[in-house]
C-alpha cells in the first residue's frame, strides 16, 4: 500500500493554512456565486522567506489563473495568492486572462507588493468570464478579513468550494516546531494529473526553492495524481506550495518530504470522501507489477471503469470486470497469474474462480481491490469511488 492510503499520527483536520506560522488567510462573499455564498479566499505569506513550488494540469486546455501562476512561479516565489469560486476563467480567450492579470494586480496593490508575487486560481463553470465588478471590490473585503487564527483558515478553505459538501484541510506539526498546513477542493472532474482540484499548503519550515518543487512534486506524485474520482483531469487544476520560513527550522529534505507526503494524502482521502454522488470509499492496490507506472496504470483504468464503478455501488463482487479492465491496461502479465482479492477474500486465483463470491462483503463504506499480476515487484494504489445514482443526478441536473 501507498502513502495515500497510510494515516498519519502527526495530520489531524484541525487547523489548515494558517497553522505555520507567517501565514494569514480569509475567505469572504464577494458575489461572484449568485447564491451568496463563500467564494473568493486569499492566503498571505508575511515571510520572512517568500518562496514557493507549483504543480499545474496536463490537460491542453489550460485556465487562464494556471497560465498566470505558471507564469508568475518562474521566479521560485510567491507572497499570496488569490483563489476564487463560481467561475473557471477557462476557455476565456485573451479577456480572460487580462481579467486574471487585473486580479493580480488589483490585490498586489492592496497588499503593496508586486503582481508577479500573486498566483491566482479559479474553479467553477468552464468558459464564462469572470464578475470583475465583483471579483474586485471582494479582494479589499478579504485583506481587510485576514488573520492568522484557525477560523481565519477554515474560511479560506470554505469560500473555494464549488460542488463540495465540506471544507477540506490538515496541519501536520513536527515536535521540533515547524508545521505545515493545508487546505483542497475538489469533488469531481477529479482525475488530478494532478479535479476540478486546487490546493494551498503552506510551511513555516526553512527549505531552498529547488527542493521545494523537488518535494512537492514527488508528494503529487504519490497522493494527488493516486485520486480518480471520474477520469476528468480539469482546465484548473493548481496545488501550490508556500514557505514562510518564520519557524526558523531547516528541515532535511527527505524528513520534509515526507511530512508533506502524509499531509497531501489525508488531503487526498477528504477529497475521496467528498466526491460527487459518493457511496463507496474504493481502495485499488496493483502490486508485483513490472514496473511502478504500469500499477498505476493497470489502477486507474479499474477506477475509471464504468463497469467496475457500478458494481461497486452495487456492492457487487462482480470480480470479472475486473479482469476486464486489468486486460484492458498498458500492462505487462500473464492472465493465468491473475489474481484478485475483494476486502481480504481471494475471489479471483490464477485467473479463475477462487473463493465463493459470498465471502467477499462490500456492504460497508469501504472497498479494497487488491490485483497482483505476478510480473515483478512494483506496486501502487489509486483511489477513487463508486458511479452511483447521485452522480448522475448531480452532473446532469446543473452546470458546475
Amino acid at each position: 500500500m501507498t502513502v495515500a492510503v497510510t494515516p498519519h499520527p502527526q495530520v489531524d483536520r484541525s487547523a489548515g493554512v494558517t497553522a505555520p506560522a507567517g501565514f494569514r488567510a480569509a475567505g469572504v462573499i464577494a458575489g461572484i456565486k449568485p447564491a451568496g455564498k463563500p467564494d473568493l479566499t486569499v492566503v498571505v505569506n508575511d515571510g520572512p522567506y517568500d518562496l514557493a513550488a507549483g504543480v499545474f494540469t496536463t490537460n491542453k486546455v489550460k485556465a487562464a489563473p494556471v497560465l498566470w501562476s505558471q507564469q508568475v512561479l518562474t521566479t521560485g516565489k510567491l507572497k499570496a495568492v488569490v483563489l476564487n469560486s463560481g467561475g473557471a476563467n477557462a476557455c476565456t480567450g485573451p479577456e480572460g486572462f487580462q481579467d486574471t492579470h487585473k486580479t493580480a494586480e488589483e490585490l498586489a496593490a492592496i497588499l503593496g507588493i508586486g503582481a508577479i508575487e500573486v498566483g491566482v486560481c479559479s474553479t467553477g463553470l468552464i468558459g464564462e468570464r469572470l464578475p470583475m465588478d465583483k471579483l474586485l471590490p471582494g479582494l479589499k473585503a478579504a485583506v481587510d478579513a485576514l488573520g492568522n487564527a484557525a477560523e481565519h483558515g477554515l474560511a479560506a478553505a470554505t469560500a473555494v468550494m464549488t460542488t463540495d459538501n465540506v471544507p477540506k484541510q490538515a496541519v501536520f506539526k513536527h515536535p521540533d516546531g515547524w508545521s505545515i498546513g493545508g487546505f483542497a477542493k475538489g469533488s469531481g472532474m477529479c482525475a488530478p494529473n494532478m479535479a476540478t482540484m486546487l490546493s494551498v499548503i503552506t510551511t513555516d519550515a526553512i527549505v531552498d526553492q529547488p527542493h521545494l518543487d523537488h518535494v512537492l512534486r514527488n508528494a503529487v506524485g504519490k497522493t494527488f495524481n493516486r485520486l480518480d474520482v471520474d477520469g476528468g483531469t480539469s482546465t484548473n487544476d493548481t496545488v501550490l506550495l508556500l514557505s514562510s520560513g518564520a519557524s526558523g527550522v531547516a528541515v532535511p529534505v527527505d524528513e520534509f518530504e515526507a511530512a508533506l507526503t502524509a499531509l497531501a494524502a489525508d488531503l487526498v482521502k477528504q477529497l475521496q470522501a467528498d466526491a460527487e454522488g459518493v457511496t463507496k470509499h474504493v481502495s485499488i492496490t496493483v502490486k508485483n507489477a513490472a514496473t511502478e507506472a504500469e500499477a498505476v496504470a493497470a489502477a486507474k483504468v479499474v477506477a475509471e471503469d464504468n463497469l467496475c464503478k457500478t458494481a461497486f455501488f452495487a456492492s457487487d463482487p462482480n470480480w470479472g470486470r475486473i479482469a476486464m479492465a486489468v486486460g484492458n491496461a498498458p500492462t505487462a502479465f500473464d492472465p493465468s497469474l491473475l489474481d484478485i482479492t475483494l476486502n481480504g477474500a481471494a475471489i479471483c486465483v490464477a485467473g479463475g474462480k477462487g473463493v465463493d463470491r459470498s465471502e467477499a462483503d462490500l456492504s460497508g463504506l469501504e472497498i479494497d481491490v487488491v490485483i497482483d499480476l505476478h510480473a515483478g515487484s512494483a506496486s501502487a494504489t489509486v483511489l477513487t469511488t463508486d458511479l452511483s445514482h447521485a452522480y448522475v443526478e448531480e452532473n446532469s441536473a446543473y452546470s458546475s
